[in-house]
């Protein structure tokens, strides 16, 4: 799609980052930010114990060392700023617990540890100065996010999540527009991900996409500040990152209608099971028919689930998804998420232990899932809702569509409801802090706006 002479949009987000201020955004925008920080904080500190991928990040940065400028969330150590973005997102998306939009993939495990870093490198930094930086980076995400061709093949939550990041580094280095638009085009030599790292078996890579992304972006910014410029046509220059990543499909007048006004990280959601967010209806469904039909795990016979394109990748190969050798590819299995429900009635981060892995409960149930193929449920924008059919021994045929599951649109998480989430996984930290730490810290989130300084938040749970 041509431009004609219109600035690249480079241009525009850069400004969006070095011009906004926490007044212009709106309420929503300003709530996802504070909740965005305190929960990707949570979900990280119960990774260091609760997934073994993100130790290798951790144990990397912590060896290398340097100089004490941020730090890495639950080990008590600071590290130069790109290392601790570095930990600190491999650790915010470890578990798959990290927050998503309205339309998938991941924002905020690449823009909080990469704002974090720097305002920790920087020293004070206003808590209002993160909320925008934050719902900055979220907004742009957004706004690439629902207005490129989407291609399956690519890992969008890190293809575009380095960008975010940037946009959101920058603004807390307090760049000029023009050094923020020059960190957006240093951020796409690290732009990147393929989706074979989330969608293949054995591997536990996956978990650590997000320390990629959030390093990269804290580089780039850095970079932007010392005077390295970016290219002038970065987004829409015949060789851009549109034409590359995307085929040239965007829609140019979507993605920057209402700039500066409407901040679409407003609609962020928060997850209340660590899986992978498509999976979330199947699993609603199944827990409402065991609880509506007072059914036990013995009562199933057969548990078909209607798939679209993308679920479908999430059993196959069936057998394989039936029996995940690995706690990541437990998250991303759907037949063994839907079997922890039934056998749970939820699906808990204490599930996700060798024990759990194996528990011959859970395998029996899985054993028991067949998938069927449902051309209506294929992912083209935002993801139809799951449909689970059961079959019992008795012979009885239930069905339910998983609509409303908790942490969705029609069902959003609210601040009491995260508060507690980030309790449970604050304690579950390999290293917990301290039960009043963890109370201020919630109490410092809620009121972020209006904080003196947001890096208190690092000394509360760095």
């Amino acid at each position: 799609m041509s431009h004609g002479h219109e600035p690249d949009v480079a241009q525009y987000f850069g400004r969006l980052a070095a011009l906004t201020s926490v007044g212009d955004l709106d309420d929503a925008a300003v709530t996802a930010a504070k909740m965005s920080v305190l929960d990707t904080i949570g979900v990280a500190l119960a990774a260091t114990s609760a997934e073994p991928a993100v130790a290798t990040v951790i144990e990397l940065v912590l060896a290398d060392g340097g100089r004490p400028e941020a730090a890495v969330w639950g080990s008590g150590r600071r590290v130069p700023a790109a290392g601790a973005a570095f930990a600190n997102g491999a650790m915010a998306h470890g578990l798959d617990f990290d927050d998503q939009t309205p339309w998938g993939q991941h924002a905020s495990s690449s823009v909080v540890p990469a704002a974090l870093a720097v305002a920790d490198r920087r020293g004070a930094i206003s808590g209002a100065e993160l909320v925008t930086a934050v719902a900055v980076g979220q907004d742009i995400f957004a706004r690439l996010r629902c207005h490129v061709g989407w291609r399956k093949d690519w890992n969008t939550s890190s293809v575009l999540g380095v960008y975010a990041g940037a946009a959101a580094a920058a603004r807390i280095l307090g760049l000029s527009p023009e050094r923020c638009e020059h960190a957006l085009g240093i951020a796409s030599q690290q732009s990147s991900g393929v989706m074979e790292v989330v969608a293949g078996t054995g591997s536990n890579l996956r978990s650590t996409y997000a320390g990629f992304s959030a390093r990269g972006a804290v580089t780039a910014a850095l970079l932007a500040e010392r005077g390295l410029t970016g290219v002038a046509e970065v987004f829409e220059g015949p060789l851009g990152v549109f034409a590359c990543y995307f085929g040239g499909r965007y829609d140019r007048e979507a993605m920057l209608a209402d700039l500066g006004t409407d901040f679409r990280g407003g609609r962020t959601l928060y997850k209340v099971w660590p899986a992978v967010g498509t999976s979330h209806s199947h699993i609603h469904a199944v827990v409402e028919l065991m609880r509506e039909h007072d059914l036990t795990v013995e009562d199933i016979a057969e548990l078909r689930l209607a798939v679209g394109d993308y679920h479908r990748v999430m059993c196959t190969p069936l057998a394989e998804r039936r029996a995940p050798k690995t706690l990541v590819d437990a998250k991303f299995s759907l037949p063994f998420l839907v079997a922890l429900a039934a056998v749970h009635g939820t699906v808990e981060v204490v599930h996700f232990t060798q024990t759990g892995l194996h528990d011959p409960r859970v395998r029996a149930v899985a054993q028991k899932v067949v998938a069927v193929d449902d051309a209506l449920l294929d992912w083209h924008l935002e993801l139809p809702p799951g449909r689970v059919e059961v079959t019992t021994t008795d012979g009885r045929v239930l069905s339910r569509v998983g609509l409303a599951f908790p942490g969705s649109q029609e069902r959003p998480v609210t601040w009491p409801e995260l508060a507690e989430k980030f309790r449970r996984c604050a304690a579950f930290a390999s290293r917990p802090p301290a039960e009043a730490d963890i109370e201020q810290a919630i109490d410092v989130a809620q009121n972020l706006d209006t904080a003196p300084d947001a890096t208190v938040l690092s000394r509360l749970l760095g």
